[in-house]
């Protein structure tokens, strides 16, 4: 079973500096319809204007995964890490018993296009941790690969938590195919573009929710990117 969520009925907000749309409850967007999918708690699609950003802020358990589409976003924490986030790389921070960091557009001039995804993790009280690692380009054309995992499976950046996080970037025309276990769902977020997946027409901002869902076809109609969740 499918079940689509176009992009428009996610939680908009336009604070001039900041344009986000979350995809569950967040902050003052709140919909019980839409708390979370399994462990999958917060998908937020962030547009950064130059120069601004997030102050130092804290979390605590749980997994965040940062994935810039364009742009460069910088980070700093309190365990003393740094480094400047940009497309084909994949970044987690795991918050665990607690961590610190700040987040700005590393741009005075251009824009910063990201999607910041949390997730719970298997436990709570982890040690707090970061991790940031680079793809190849190559290695998105019209497949699936994979970015992060429990196991730091294929140079993937590790999670604390059963899921497996794929990024296709796809040519018009092409398709890329997945296969999800009888015990497992799936989550499609459209970063951009437009696909066709299983017979369903998605647009950038769009999601699906798979469940019961083994075999999975994306078939572009316009060049585009997306990142696909399995989950336990």
């Amino acid at each position: 079973m499918i079940t689509t969520r176009p992009a428009d009925a996610r939680g908009h907000f336009d604070f001039g500096w900041l344009d986000t749309s979350h995809t569950f409850s967040f902050g003052d967007y709140h919909d019980p319809a839409h708390m979370q999918f399994r462990a999958l708690r917060v998908l937020n699609e962030d547009r950064v204007q130059p120069g601004q950003g997030f102050g130092t802020h804290g979390h605590r358990d749980m997994e965040i995964l940062t994935w810039v589409l364009a742009g460069a976003l910088e980070h700093q924490d309190s365990l003393g890490s740094r480094g400047v986030l940009r497309p084909g790389e994949a970044q987690v921070m795991s918050a665990g018993t607690g961590i610190r960091h700040s987040e700005f557009n590393a741009s005075d001039r251009e824009p910063v296009h990201f999607l910041q995804i949390w997730m719970l993790p298997e436990r709570a009280g982890l040690a707090p941790r970061y991790e940031q690692v680079g793809f190849p380009e190559a290695d998105f054309q019209n497949r699936l690969r994979l970015i992060a995992s429990p196991d730091g499976a294929e140079g993937s950046v590790k999670l604390f938590q059963d899921i497996r996080v794929f990024v296709a970037r796809l040519e018009a025309g092409c398709e890329a195919q997945a296969e999800l276990a009888p015990d497992r769902f799936g989550f499609l977020q459209v970063a951009r573009g437009s696909v066709i997946l299983n017979g369903q027409t998605l647009q950038a901002g769009d999601s699906a929710r798979l469940e019961a869902e083994p075999r999975l076809t994306l078939h572009a109609e316009t060049a585009s990117e997306v990142l696909l969740f399995d989950l336990a």
